[in-house]
């Protein structure tokens, strides 16, 4: 019997990690939602799949964007199997005292609310499907763990995934959903560029800093999202090997 293609949706797929993943999905033989704000950046992905790829509009942080972003999933492709919940933002370091609020709100509004709305909406389309179930893999980060110095904002937030994470595996369970979380460090993407040039350490000292190819990520995505649903990896952390994190500060 011929298995059935994944239909995987990857937020925050127009650059860096989401961009990078959703190919290697794409490369892989899934059907691929890419969705993110420039639509001009995702169609330009699309269209080197053109039967596997669907280039949708989203902003994570608007509950009516990311209701029509599933109302689009539901009627293209009818289910939804591996959502990578990855869009993201951060900030400059910056000490607590001196962000400001609409900074903090932006960051705050992409990274959680943002992963709750989408996991959200594909809980309950894994949730009522036939078959019903899928998995759930979110964006965390090393920093859920260890922050880095003036990240208040982004560590607080994915400090929060964490929850979140956890709180939807114990959700999921008599649905069929899994729920598993990625924790990346220094992937060589837009965000990182900055760690080439040095950034600021516990100590006051700015430094360069040892980055990965984001492929590596893409295959650990991948990796999560083979499994059947009766095992999961619950947390995953994939970084740079010689970056400042164990032992940080």
């Amino acid at each position: 019997m011929q298995q059935r293609q994944q239909v995987v949706l990857v937020t925050g797929a127009s650059q860096g990690i989401g961009k990078a993943t959703a190919e290697a999905f794409l490369a892989g033989g899934a059907r691929v939602v890419l969705a993110a704000r420039r639509l001009d950046k995702l169609e330009a992905l699309a269209v080197r799949y053109p039967d596997a790829a669907l280039a949708v509009a989203c902003d994570v942080r608007d509950p009516d964007s990311v209701d029509a972003l599933f109302a689009r999933i539901s009627e293209t492709f009818g289910r939804l199997d591996v959502v990578f919940n990855n869009a993201g933002a951060s900030l400059p370091a910056t000490e607590i005292g001196d962000i400001d609020w609409q900074a903090w709100r932006n960051v705050i509004s992409v990274n959680l609310d943002g992963a709750f709305l989408v996991a959200r909406g594909a809980f309950r389309m894994m949730r009522s499907q036939q078959p019903k179930g899928g998995r759930i893999i979110n964006n965390g980060s090393i920093s859920a763990y260890v922050p880095r110095i003036g990240s208040a904002a982004y560590t607080a937030s994915k400090h929060a995934i964490t929850g979140l994470t956890k709180t939807i595996s114990l959700d999921g369970r008599q649905h069929g959903i899994a729920c598993g979380q990625i924790d990346i460090g220094n992937a060589a993407s837009d965000m990182t560029d900055a760690m080439q040039k040095g950034v600021p350490q516990a100590d006051g000292s700015l430094k360069v800093e040892p980055v990965m190819d984001v492929r590596h990520v893409a295959d650990a995505v991948l990796h999560m999202a083979s499994l059947p649903l009766e095992a999961n990896v619950q947390f995953m952390t994939v970084m740079a090997t010689n970056m400042p994190y164990i032992g940080r500060g």
